[in-house]
C-alpha cells in the first residue's frame, strides 16, 4: 500500500496504536513495533506521541526514524497554560528544539488542565483564560525561533474544548488552529463549518471519525472520557458520524497544503488484538484514499 500522492501529505500517530500519556490507558505497545507498522502501511511521517515514548535525544530520534524511513511532522505538547508559565515555556522550549532538530515544523499545542486524564475540567477565571491567552503567544513566539509553527488543538478535557471556547479562543489569540475533527464533534463543534468560518485559521489537520451518540453522551457527562474511548467512541474513517470528506474537500479547495495527520485514539486491553491499530489505520487510508481519488485534478 502507498500513500504517497501529488494531492495530500498524510502522516500518522502513536496514539492509533494506543500509545498515549494518560497514565493507566491501556497496553501500550513498543516503539519498533508501531513505527515499522506504519512503515508497512505505506506512512512516511508521524507526530512524536506522548513525551518520553520516543528517544528525546536528538541523534537517536534521526537514527529510529530514518531506520523505518519515516519524517517527522512535529508533536503533540499538553502544558498548564493558565498558571505558572514559567514551567509552561521551559517545556515548550525543550520540545521545540527537538522537533526542530529532527525535521520537524510543527508544534500542537493543547491547553492542559494540570489533573491527570481528559474527564475533569476546573472552570477559569478571566485571569486564569488571559495568562492562557498570554502564554499561547509567548510559546508561539519560542517555537518560531526555532523554524516551528505553533497551532492550538481543541481537545477533550482541556481548557479548549467547547464550542464557545474555541470561539474565544480565535477570538483573542492570533494562533492557528488544528482542525481534530473527532474532538471539536465532542466538544460540540462541528469542525467542517469551523473550518469554512475561519480558513485562514486551519493551520493543521487530524483526521478522526467518532461515533455520534458516545460522543453526546461525553459531552452531556453521562459518560466519562476514557471509558467512551474504551467502548469504541473513535472508529475508521468512513465508520463513524463525522463528515470526513466534507472536511477533506473543503481544506483542499481552500488551498490546505499541510499535514492530513490520521489518528483513532485506541486504548488497547490485553485481550486486543494484535493487529488491530495496524488494521484500522489500514482502513482509514483505504477510505481516505477514495477520498482523494474523488477530489478535482486542480484547485
Amino acid at each position: 500500500m502507498t500513500v504517497t500522492t501529488s494531492r495530500i501529505r498524510i502522516a500518522a500517530a502513536p496514539i492509533s496504536w494506543g500509545v498515549c500519556e494518560v497514565p493507566g490507558w491501556g497496553r501500550v505497545l513498543d516503539a519498533g513495533t508501531v513505527l515499522g507498522e506504519m512503515a508497512e502501511l505505506g506512512i512516511r511521517a508521524t507526530e512524536l506521541g506522548p513525551p518520553g515514548y520516543l528517544p528525546r535525544a536528538p541523534a537517536e530520534l534521526r537514527e529510529l526514524l530514518g531506520g523505518h524511513e519515516l519524517d517527522l511532522v512535529g508533536g503533540f505538547l499538553a502544558v498548564v497554560l493558565h498558571e505558572n508559565p514559567g514551567a509552561a515555556l521551559a517545556e515548550a522550549e525543550e520540545s521545540a528544539a527537538l522537533f526542530a532538530a529532527c525535521g520537524g515544523g510543527m508544534l500542537v499545542l493543547a491547553a492542559a488542565t494540570g489533573l491527570d486524564g481528559y474527564d475533569d475540567r476546573p472552570r477559569l477565571s478571566d485571569a486564569e483564560w488571559a495568562t492562557l491567552i498570554e502564554t499561547s503567544g509567548r510559546i508561539g513566539e519560542i517555537a518560531a525561533r526555532h523554524g516551528l509553527r505553533t497551532v492550538l488543538h481543541p481537545h477533550v478535557g482541556t481548557h479548549a474544548e467547547t464550542e464557545e471556547e474555541v470561539e474565544r479562543f480565535l477570538a483573542d489569540s492570533d494562533l492557528p488552529l488544528c482542525l481534530d475533527t473527532g474532538h471539536l464533534l465532542i466538544g460540540g463543534t462541528d469542525p467542517v463549518e469551523l473550518a469554512k468560518r475561519y480558513p485562514e485559521r486551519v493551520g493543521h489537520l487530524h483526521l478522526k471519525d467518532v461515533r455520534g451518540e458516545l460522543a453526546e453522551d461525553v459531552r452531556a457527562g453521562r459518560l466519562p472520557y476514557a471509558e467512551a474511548v474504551g467502548k469504541g467512541l473513535y472508529v475508521p474513517l468512513g465508520d463513524g458520524d463525522v463528515d470526513i470528506e466534507a472536511m477533506v474537500r473543503f481544506v483542499d479547495e481552500a488551498g490546505y497544503d499541510g499535514w492530513y495527520v490520521l489518528e483513532q485514539d485506541t486504548a488497547l486491553s490485553e485481550r486486543s488484538p494484535e493487529d488491530l491499530p495496524k488494521r484500522d489505520v489500514a482502513r482509514s487510508l483505504a477510505h481516505l484514499g477514495g477520498i482523494v481519488s474523488r477530489l478535482p485534478a486542480a484547485r
